[in-house]
């Protein structure tokens, strides 16, 4: 036991009775499986006691010496292992915060630091030297480095220093075993020491959220990569316009008054605005960015496979339309499924109110970062969506030895050199040019080399050489103020002070809810969205000219749309349009999600509020699970006129007859429907995409003319593998599939429809011919898959949550991986349902994202709330809390979240006293 530690009565905490009985028994025998891998696979003829395994778990009872404190602190854990802290002062506050969240996840603090530095090499060696060399290009720690020094408010750099102060209380004293399992593995090929943790640490995770909530640049370069298959008629067919008609956008009034110049619920917009972009202006400028896609591809996801699945689902309603008489707010963020999970459950509160100590909040925060993103005060809830905004575009760059051109002359690179250091092999250094539109992120590899070969351009282009380089620029390649706006947050009272919170989240941009004891709900657009010369964003610019690029300023924040208790009583956001841009001039984006999720909560709220219902907190935890399918609800009653001649499709088919669309695990009619809709889009779509957005290894014969390989025996076709990762893959399914579907059912002969002889398959011709054969090909699709007893099918069987522990449990030896990971699970819900567990069609039916926590706040009875995590509170794999939420989650079940301080003390089951 460290030297700094005092009196303890006991090591963890449990719910008493049988269930922590239960939870202590399978903690106990998943601490003798791992020392038996430890043992037997890993340790290299080393041998791990139990003691080894425990030495890590936290001290939850009793007290601790912690330097620095002014005050003591009370550490209060319920059964579920989630802490509320007590404290005297703001500083004591967030410095006991860093050392809880140590306690619990240090582990996953510091790879996560690793990787926002571009060091993961530090760490695991070699094979991470490419992730390093792109992440130190984008320069994530750098530019939280000048946002400390420069930008952030004293108060936030002092709460961070705090938090800092508390993480190495924490690990004063102790070896890595001491802190983690993972460390005693790691140990084993590797001397690596945790350092210190630094203030700069906490603020460069959120450029790391920003990069995964970044927009459309996947979009961007998928259309680039079409351009060598696709006409830009039949890539607008692929990217269709908003539907605005049939699936609302949040803000359906005001507009940007024409007096004042800023955002006016009340203002009524104009018919049309015109186009504020020049949509055309980089016609023709396409590239083949398929190797920037293959990097961006091995970059890690921290928050899941970005593009049209990422998102978020979040409403409010007014007390004018709920049982309780005050506002009750859902949230469910969709993230990519980890182990332990993204989000960390925690309450900070002073025992009072003072300018000393002005927190009393709780919620979900992230484990390195101190306060509370998402959650709750004494005065007001909120939550988070992505927005969506387009925050980065790419830039083709006519470059030499000297530098790159821009109007007609060659201007110095911008440089630097970043030293590598790799765990068990030589240091390795890079040197990072930047032009005036960002890091030249075609550097980092000798594929990246190639990006730009082929680049269709117009005659005003430099000639290409050997080719254009291609630039990143972003909003949050910019020092910004976002850390501020988390304080700001967590303290604001009302909404004025919410909006002027909302002004400093910058990056990543995402839609706030709000609501308030006084029963006034609310909406804000923030972030830092660029404004362009020319262009809309969709692809890639002339680096070389000054009449693209951006202006200097972003749209200023009071022309961007809020809400405040709109006349219908209820707001909803889940990553649709947030208004018609027909009527608002900004351009905030030309990608927005589609809106599927967002008119079903709309139309769930709308039903239940006719005539006088009310919605309950029930209610909003029974939409958080609503699985209905739109696609289902378009394509099955087409799919029952077709006649089927052979008799096991046709029984496939009758499964389908009086669905009801719901996709719940058990159901044999959502699996075959699932299947049938992949088979639609590989058919129709996937199989005429070029390889560079197909899925890796799936290979087909295309036209000899297309591209070069090995041909067939006549010579005509020439076989052609896909490149990309089977979670990023095209086409995936999401909403904009939908639509794409949806805009030509009418056409039936269209040329979508079309597929050729393949195999024993016969060419499609029109629609109802290509639909036959995607139930066929569905049929036995299934049969492999889940037997020839269509009985014994079910949904859940198909579409499965493993959660993998995101370091030894995706790349270590396969018997740590069994012991450290959990699952499978057999879920319901689907792409684009309100249940969003998300999954790629064009690669599989495994769940890639996933609600990573749901929580349902009550308005001003804050104890009546509810909440859950995907997880656990802890990242130690022997803990029992690692996932002993996940079993709740997986069934829709919510636990009760205490707020109040005798509701707190009512859920503690251990008292850990933190002392001066």
């Amino acid at each position: 036991m460290p030297a700094n530690t005092t009196a303890s009565s006991g090591t963890t905490g449990s719910a008493g009775g049988k269930t922590g009985r239960k939870k202590g028994r399978r903690a106990r025998l998943i601490v003798i499986v791992l020392v038996l891998a430890l043992v037997a696979g890993i340790g290299y003829g080393a041998f791990w006691s139990v003691s080894t395994v425990r030495a890590s778990y936290p001290q939850t009872t009793g007290s601790i010496k912690l330097d620095g404190l002014d005050g003591s602190v009370d550490v209060r854990r319920d059964s579920y292992g989630i802490p509320q802290l007590y404290a005297d002062s703001d500083t004591d506050l967030f410095r006991a915060q860093g050392f809880v969240q140590a306690q619990d996840r240090f582990w996953e603090m510091d790879v996560r630091r690793h990787m926002t530095a571009g060091r993961l090499s530090e760490m695991f060696g070699s094979g991470q030297v490419e992730t390093d060399s792109f992440l130190r290009t984008l320069g994530w720690h750098r530019i939280a480095q000048e946002e400390y020094d420069d930008v952030l408010s004293a108060d936030t750099k002092k709460n961070l220093q705090a938090y800092a102060d508390g993480v190495n209380a924490y690990l004063k004293g102790r070896d890595g075993k001491d802190i983690s399992v993972e460390y005693a593995a790691l140990g084993l090929t590797n001397d690596y020491k945790p350092a210190e943790w630094t203030p700069v640490d906490s603020v460069a995770w959120l450029k790391a959220m920003a990069w995964d909530l970044r927009g459309n640049m996947q979009e961007e370069i998928d259309r680039s990569l079409m351009t060598s298959r696709l006409d830009s008629k039949q890539i607008k067919d692929l990217y269709p316009a908003y539907p605005y008609k049939t699936h609302e956008p949040i803000v359906s009034e005001g507009a940007i008054s024409p007096v004042t110049g800023k955002f006016d619920p009340e203002a009524t917009p104009s018919d049309s605005i015109g186009s504020n972009t020049m949509a055309g202006a980089t016609e023709g400028l396409n590239t083949q960015l398929s190797s920037l896609s293959d990097t961006l591809d091995q970059i890690p996801a921290l928050l899941g496979p970005n593009g049209n699945g990422i998102g978020s689902n979040s409403w409010v309603v007014s007390g004018d339309y709920t049982t309780t008489g005050k506002p009750l707010l859902a949230n469910d963020p969709h993230l990519a499924p980890q182990l332990p999970s993204l989000w960390y459950q925690m309450g900070l509160h002073c025992r009072e109110i003072t300018a000393k100590c002005r927190y009393d909040t709780a919620g979900y925060t992230f484990s390195g970062m101190p306060g509370v993103i998402i959650g709750h005060n004494q005065d007001i809830a909120w939550g988070f969506t992505n927005l969506g905004a387009d925050v980065t575009d790419l830039f083709l760059e006519k470059v030499s030895g000297d530098g790159y051109l821009y109007d007609g002359k060659v201007k110095p690179f911008t440089a630097r050199e970043e030293t590598i250091k790799v765990a068990g092999g030589k240091s390795r250094k890079i040197t990072v040019r930047e032009t005036n539109n960002g890091p030249l992120v075609s550097d980092r590899s000798s594929e990246l080399e190639r990006v730009g070969q082929k680049a269709p351009v117009t005659n005003a282009a430099p000639d290409r050489a050997d080719g254009y380089a291609v630039a990143l620029k972003w909003t949050a390649l910019a020092p910004g103020h976002s850390m501020d706006a988390v304080f700001e947050l967590n303290r604001a009272k009302d909404f004025p002070s919410f909006r002027k919170a909302a002004a400093h989240f910058e990056v990543p941009s995402q839609n706030l809810i709000y609501a308030d004891t006084k029963g006034h709900i609310g909406y804000q657009a923030p972030g830092k969205i660029p404004v362009r010369l020319q262009g809309d964003g969709t692809m890639p610019s002339p680096g070389w000219s000054s009449a693209y690029g951006w202006k200097k300023e972003p749209v200023p924040f009071d022309e961007l749309p809020y809400e405040y208790d709109p006349k219908r009583g209820y707001i909803v956001t889940a990553n649709q349009a947030v208004i018609d841009e027909n009527t608002y001039a900004p351009m905030l984006t030309k990608d927005w999600g589609y809106g599927t999720r967002s008119q079903r909560i709309n139309d769930l709220i709308k039903s239940k509020i006719k005539g006088g219902g009310k919605i309950s907190t029930e209610d909003m935890q029974k939409m958080q699970m609503d699985n209905s399918s739109e696609i289902a609800a378009l394509l099955v009653p087409e799919l029952m006129k077709i006649n089927i001649s052979d008799k096991s499709v046709r029984e496939a088919q009758k499964l389908l007859e009086g669905w009801d669309y719901t996709q719940e695990p058990d159901s044999a009619a959502a699996a075959y429907f699932n299947a049938v809709w992949r088979n639609i889009l590989k058919l129709a779509f996937g199989d005429k995409l070029p390889k560079e957005l197909r899925v890796k290894g799936e290979c087909l014969y295309v036209p000899r003319a297309d591209t070069s390989g090995p041909v067939d025996e006549q010579g005509k076709l020439v076989r052609e593998c896909g490149r990309r990762d089977a979670d990023t893959a095209q086409p995936d399914g999401g909403d904009r599939w939908y639509q794409v579907v949806d805009k030509l059912m009418d056409d039936s002969d269209s040329d979508w429809w079309k597929s050729p002889e393949r195999g024993r398959d016969e060419a499609t011709q029109n629609r109802d011919q290509l639909f036959a054969r995607a139930m066929e090909d569905a049929r036995w699709e299934l049969t492999a898959e889940l037997g020839k007893d269509i009985t014994t099918w079910s949904w859940g069987r198909l579409h499965q949550l493993t959660l993998k522990n995101q370091t030894l449990g995706t790349e270590g030896p396969d018997l740590l991986q069994r012991v450290l990971n959990r699952g499978p699970w057999n879920l319901g819900g689907g792409e684009a349902a309100v249940n969003a567990t998300g999954w790629n069609a064009a690669g599989g039916y495994e769940v890639v994202w996933v609600p990573s926590m749901r929580m349902v706040v009550n308005v001003g009875d804050w104890d009546k709330s509810r909440w859950i995590n995907l997880t656990g509170a802890s990242g130690h794999a022997f803990s029992a809390h690692y996932t002993d939420q996940t079993e709740k989650w997986v069934d829709g079940e919510l636990l009760d979240w205490s707020f109040g301080t005798n509701a707190v003390a009512h859920s503690t089951t251990d008292t850990l006293t933190l002392k001066p």
